[in-house]
């Protein structure tokens, strides 16, 4: 790898996903893993609004490594006992960005 890659990786996991940092403890798929929970992120991305104001939306950011297999568009992942769809699942240089939604029930 070039030293900036490298760099990359130790700022991905030193200061990004870094508990002292932005990152958090979630039980993940019944792991328990560090990871950074972004609703604002994925509102940027749909021109400052929300879906629908009956779904909760976020962007999920962790290790690839940790997650184990990786899933379609449309499948659940569960996050603390909630489940999720997956709208979108990137990975870029071991780390992964989930775009999910979660039906509110009222």
């Amino acid at each position: 790898m070039s030293k900036f890659k490298d760099q990359v990786q130790k700022d991905i996991f030193g200061v990004f996903l870094n508990l002292d940092e932005f990152a958090e403890t979630h039980r993940i798929a019944g792991k328990k893993l560090r990871c950074v929970f972004d609703d604002d992120a994925l509102k940027k991305r749909q021109g400052g609004e929300e879906l629908s104001i009956a779904e909760s939306s976020v962007m999920l950011y962790v290790k690839t490594a940790d997650l184990g297999k990786r899933k379609q568009a449309g499948n659940t992942i569960n996050i603390d006992g909630k489940e999720y769809i997956i709208d979108d699942w990137a990975e870029d240089m071991g780390l992964s960005t989930l775009s999910l939604h979660q039906h509110i029930v009222t």
